[in-house]
């Protein structure tokens, strides 16, 4: 049976006006606000053309919140699908016990993060705090590590690696079960003996459409880190932890500056999208689909 145009319109209507209501009206506002010096609650504002963006351009907050957040998604990004992938493997040759495991190192993600930002504050506190305890029964000194400008944004990054490793585990966990059990064996009978030498030739080629997923996943979330530094150091000390998403945060709706916060915001998802084109880009060319 042949579907006509009109009856290909009348069945895409209601998710294109969901997607131009939702998606495309918002993101359109946002852009005109940035161009604007409205401030939230003011009943006048007044077009001042590229005033936001030059004025960004000599922001040194946002400069430093690039710089906080470029290193936030690296590391975090880097450390959460490694351990992902460990945790994968590990629970794939594990005789028992998988299902425990797999949901016990997902609940981090499952968990509402600002009450597991409780749990990381008390267990970074700088007195009664576990990790202190435990660092002060080898000889180490004990640290304030939410309050020291070298310490703080590491913290972060730790939080953030133990809270997305769950989910790049489940990932992983999916993309191994796809991989033929019988070309691992046909690998093993050609040479592969070791478990190292098979997972190099076989497992990891066979895993690229599965990495290249992880790896955007992983470092869209990064980005929209704001959860865990608003609860935690709140940016500080010293804007040390200052990311994009608190900085826009703190400008619309703690200074009141909706203008110049819609900048923000432009340049945030414009660097998302960049960043996410060049990496699929890069990592498309070296991904194998079976």
């Amino acid at each position: 049976m042949r579907v006509s145009g009109s009856q290909v319109a009348v069945l895409l209507a209601p998710a294109m006006a969901l997607l131009l209501a939702l998606v495309v009206l918002p993101i359109a506002i946002v852009v005109v606000m940035s161009f604007t010096n409205w401030q939230l609650g003011a009943a006048h504002l007044d077009w001042v053309g590229v005033s936001n963006y030059l004025e960004l351009a000599q922001d040194r907050v946002f400069r430093q919140s690039v710089v906080n957040t470029l290193k936030y998604v690296a590391f975090t990004s880097l450390g959460s699908i490694a351990l992902g992938l460990m945790l994968a493997l590990l629970i794939e040759c594990s005789p028992t016990g998988k299902t425990f495991y797999r949901t016990a190192f997902f609940l981090p993600v499952a968990s509402t993060l600002i009450a597991m930002a409780v749990v990381w504050d008390f267990l970074l506190h700088p007195t009664v705090g576990l990790i202190n305890q435990l660092i002060s029964l080898v000889g180490l000194e004990p640290r304030n590590w939410l309050r020291e400008r070298d310490t703080a944004l590491n913290a972060l990054i730790i939080i953030g690696i133990w809270q997305m490793s769950g989910l790049a585990m489940v990932l992983f966990l999916a993309g191994l079960n796809s991989v033929p059990s019988d070309v691992r064996d046909a690998a093993q009978l050609d040479g592969a003996r070791h478990a190292v030498d098979r997972f190099r030739l076989v497992t990891w080629p066979l895993l690229g459409p599965t990495t290249l997923f992880v790896v955007t996943l992983c470092a869209i979330r990064s980005m929209q880190v704001f959860d865990t530094v608003h609860a935690l150091t709140k940016g500080g000390p010293g804007n040390a932890t200052e990311v994009l998403l608190h900085t826009i945060y703190m400008e619309g709706f703690s200074y009141l500056r909706m203008g110049y916060a819609s900048a923000l915001t432009v340049v945030f998802v414009a660097g998302i999208f960049v960043l996410t084109q060049i990496q699929h880009h890069y990592q498309e060319k070296r991904t194998f689909y079976a």
